[in-house]
């Protein structure tokens, strides 16, 4: 079931297990992407589809201090290369564009605020380049200031494009900006944008109307995390959220729905994924801790359309042919997730060299 074909919004997939967006940090100071980004990815080229990690869509919004950014004509650019590369190995690849909110940190950020919808801090703390410190209170934004960031989100999609990505995925998931006002422990407001799960929901509708007026519905992606506790996320009720997500999303002829099924820390439980198929009507992708025999399992059931890995990907340039083949994987060094430099990130032996 893994390898048939897969049409999803304009998009034709050649197999059915994607790459899931890994933020692997290593882009330099001023979000450049480079050229071992590209050996990287150009690597992966035999995923049915590429999500590149967590890209900026404006400048002083960084969570991770070496993540790449797509805001300016200099990193369209380099990230032409890399599409050019994957493109070369017969590969299709979205880019993932993101807006850190409160999970960015001013010591990363020339000194800039954060923004979130409301003005609470993540608990806990972060890495800066001096040391880890706590996470900062951000300020809360203005009605005013909202459609400036939902401007930016489409903007990022058209330079996507500009640089030769066959898509965008939006990022509304894991605590970050869309994910903050999705959900009612990080949303407190009460203008419209606050309070009811439509008015939570509005400025997620807003980017999704406003990224597929400057790209086309059928070239946007969505990635949605309803039950992940992950950088202080709770939600009062995850699944009646993921209902009205999921019916809501109809209208808007995306390529897909990619859905992360459950929390990294089990704070909150709930079926998620089953209440989406129910409701959602296009391509449903489900993420986290699939197995490739669990995933063949639910694309046969109908209970969803294709499952996005990481790890898998990440320790496994070939991981497609490595299932197909029922070989060995490589194990993933969690040591080198995040540092700089090709080891553990462009030297996992493929099945040829190994």
């Amino acid at each position: 079931m893994l390898f048939i074909p897969l049409k999803t919004g304009a998009l034709t997939l050649a197999n059915r297990m994607l790459m899931a967006p890994l933020t692997r940090a290593r882009a330099d100071l001023a979000h450049m992407p480079n050229d071992l980004m590209a050996e990287y990815y150009a690597q992966r080229a035999t995923a049915g589809l590429i999500v590149t990690e967590c890209t900026m869509i404006t400048p002083n919004t960084s969570a991770f201090v070496t993540e790449p950014g797509i805001y300016t004509a200099e990193q369209v650019q380099a990230w032409k290369k890399i599409t050019d590369a994957v493109h070369a190995k017969g590969g299709q690849i979205v880019m993932q564009i993101w807006h850190a909110g409160r999970a960015a940190h001013p010591l990363i950020n020339n000194g800039a605020e954060n923004l979130a919808p409301s003005a609470i801090a993540i608990t806990g703390d972060i890495q800066t380049p001096d040391g880890k410190v706590a996470h900062a209170t951000p300020r809360a934004l203005s009605t005013a200031e909202i459609s400036g960031v939902v401007q930016a989100f489409a903007s990022a999609a058209k330079s996507a494009i500009a640089a030769g990505f066959d898509g965008v995925e939006v990022h509304g998931a894991n605590g970050y900006l869309i994910d903050q006002f999705l959900r009612d422990s990080a949303n407190q407001r009460t203008d419209m944008y606050g309070g009811s799960m439509e008015n939570r929901a509005r400025f997620l509708f807003e980017i999704l109307t406003a990224v597929s007026a400057a790209i086309g519905s059928e070239r946007v992606g969505l990635r949605l995390s309803p039950l992940n506790s992950f950088n202080s996320m709770i939600d009062s009720d995850p699944v009646g959220l993921t209902k009205f997500l999921a019916t809501r999303l109809n209208e808007y002829n995306l390529a897909y729905l990619h859905l992360m099924r459950a929390d990294f820390f089990q704070v909150q439980t709930g079926d998620v994924m089953s209440i989406a198929r129910a409701h959602y009507k296009g391509v449903l992708i489900g993420n986290m801790g699939y197995s490739s025999d669990e995933a063949a399992a639910a694309i046969k059931e109908k209970k969803l359309d294709a499952v996005a890995f990481g790890t898998g990907f990440l320790a496994n340039p070939d991981f497609p042919a490595r299932v197909q083949a029922g070989a060995l994987l490589n194990v993933p060094d969690q040591t080198t997730f995040y540092s700089p430099g090709a080891k553990g990130y462009t030297d996992y032996p493929s099945m040829q060299t190994a």
